[in-house]
């Protein structure tokens, strides 16, 4: 029997408090929810729209979340999939962000920050491996990972050339030499198969609501590119184009376009544009307000709204500086999540015509493996930061708790929640011992 809207919604706030772990946690949690418990969509129906989230810009975990809602329970259905799926997080940032800005440099509280830094060093080292053992199988693999690695750290080429790039030559790749570059079949993640009987399954007819016409394609278009659009002038209006908040929503509109291959791709790119472009942060508050995002429900991107307001914070333009950060969190949120909605509504109808299409599965591999590299560039800009502050010394205590963090992940899989809190604690005890 179809869920009920009410009790879709009820499963949707939950799943906006508990969705821990980055996207594969949040997945898994759906998945089990969703295809396991609940039977509201079946294995296969699922893995489909998980694949079409992937081919997307933005966090694949609340897309599909997006995707799922609007399936069940049309537009509306989406819509609150979708929003519920990071409220949560961002009152949550928003308070720790708070925190951090007018409380972070009292030396205790500043030590907690010290072991978040150290442990997140060793959750990005462990996304390169993680990410690189998915796709990286072989030779041509390897040669764009490593060609995008240079072509970031060296040669300083932006971040969504090295995307479009792969792409192209996955695209080509993928028509020309097939077995070398279609090496990501579907996304599953081991789980197990659903049973029979869902609410959503193969062998239901697709909802009306869900084939495509013309006239659906123009009114989705007609609603979300106005508030993509209309909020931005306004601030403009109001704030002038060398504002912050203007610049920001100006920014991240940009960064929605291009954050193929999830957070930590996308890092890279906005800690670039952030910290040396404009200026809003430095490195370490980077890096700090990563290691905030790893312990709140939510996607990881939501990283953003810490960004956002820190770089308001710290560039008021008039305004008082708690009253520009949170108006800097929620333009940096807003202008990053609200293309998602439009992605899905736009493209789901059309996603059947994709199903086992090689040439897209070639350029996602291309992607992915050029993401390899792209995060490998993120471990070693954080490692710098981390391991050599202020280029003066090396810090040989940050490097034990970012190894015993790798150690501990790799070997006895910690859950990153955890790994980070413990690191904040380790801080906070070197701290007490009087060793930082």
């Amino acid at each position: 029997m179809p869920p009920s809207f009410r009790e879709a919604l009820a499963f949707w706030c939950k799943l906006g408090w508990i969705s821990f772990g980055g996207p594969t946690g949040q997945i898994a949690i759906m998945h089990r929810e969703l295809v396991e418990k609940r039977r509201w969509i079946s294995e296969e129906r699922f893995l489909h729209a998980l694949n079409y989230c992937m081919l997307l810009p933005g966090p694949e975990a609340q897309q599909l979340a997006i995707y799922i809602g609007w399936l069940l329970h049309r537009a509306w259905g989406g819509i609150a999939a979708g929003a519920l799926f990071v409220i949560p997080s961002v009152f949550i940032l928003t308070a720790l962000s708070w925190v951090y800005m007018a409380y972070g440099k009292i030396p205790a509280v500043g030590s907690l920050f010290y072991g978040l830094k150290a442990v997140v060093l060793a959750i990005v080292a462990a996304a390169v491996i993680r990410i690189g053992r998915k796709v990286l199988k072989n030779a041509t693999m390897m040669a764009l990972a490593a060609a995008s690695f240079v072509g970031i750290y060296f040669l300083k080429i932006p971040f969504p050339l090295i995307i479009l790039g792969a792409g192209l030559i996955g695209f080509a790749g993928g028509r020309l030499a097939p077995g070398q570059f279609v090496v990501i079949k579907g996304h599953g993640g081991g789980a197990a198969k659903g049973e029979g009987g869902a609410v959503l399954d193969d062998h239901h007819a697709t909802p009306d609501h869900a084939h495509p016409t013309p006239a659906r394609t123009l009114k989705v278009l007609g609603v979300c590119l106005p508030l993509w659009i209309l909020p931005l002038i306004l601030i403009f209006l109001w704030r002038g184009g060398d504002d912050a908040l203007f610049r920001q929503g100006l920014f991240f509109s940009k960064a929605a376009m291009v954050t193929f291959g999830g957070a930590y791709a996308v890092l890279p790119y906005v800690a670039q544009e952030c910290v040396r472009t404009f200026g809003w942060l430095t490195a370490p508050q980077m890096i700090d307000g990563l290691g905030l995002a790893e312990t709140t429900p939510g996607p990881l991107i939501m990283v953003v709204n810490f960004v956002g307001f820190v770089g308001a914070w710290q560039h008021p333009g008039g305004l008082t500086p708690w009253l520009a950060g949170v108006l800097g969190g929620l333009v940096a949120a807003y202008f990053t999540f609200l293309p998602c909605f439009l992605w899905i509504f736009l493209g789901a109808p059309y996603v059947e015509k994709l199903r086992g299409n090689a040439t897209l599965s070639s350029a996602l591999s291309s992607v992915t493996a050029a993401v390899v590299g792209v995060v490998l560039n993120l471990a070693v800009y954080f490692g710098e930061q981390v391991l050599w502050p202020g280029r003066a010394r090396f810090d040989v205590l940050a490097l034990a708790l970012a190894a015993a963090a790798f150690f501990g992940m790799r070997k006895w899989n910690w859950d990153i929640v955890w790994v980070a809190l413990g690191g904040a604690a380790a801080g906070f005890f070197l701290h007490v011992g009087h060793l930082i």
